[in-house]
């Protein structure tokens, strides 16, 4: 019985073990992506200051952050309180 328990325990932890574990390309790849740089708020596309002021009127935008595939990072003020949306160059969020 104590033989069979620790099988048991022994196969949970590596049934838990290996569906936690994500490929080593796809951590990498991940990483790359999410990858943003600050940019100007200058630089914005109107496209998204549109969606942004449809949507937040009362927000101010702080700062702005874009990746390669051209995904924006938005830092929002509202009042004292402060938020962080993400959208494509065209504005969806």
């Amino acid at each position: 019985m104590l033989i069979l328990t620790a099988v048991l325990v022994v196969g949970c932890i590596t049934i838990y073990a290996t569906r936690n574990t994500i490929p080593e390309n796809v951590k990498n790849d991940a990483i790359i992506e999410s990858k943003y740089t600050e940019v100007s708020l200058n630089t914005v596309p109107e496209t998204i200051k549109a969606a942004l002021e449809t949507a937040y009127s009362d927000t101010k935008l702080i700062k702005a952050y874009v990746n390669k595939k051209k995904e924006y990072k938005l830092e929002l003020s509202v009042g004292n309180q402060k938020a962080t949306v993400y959208t494509d160059v065209d504005g969806n969020w």
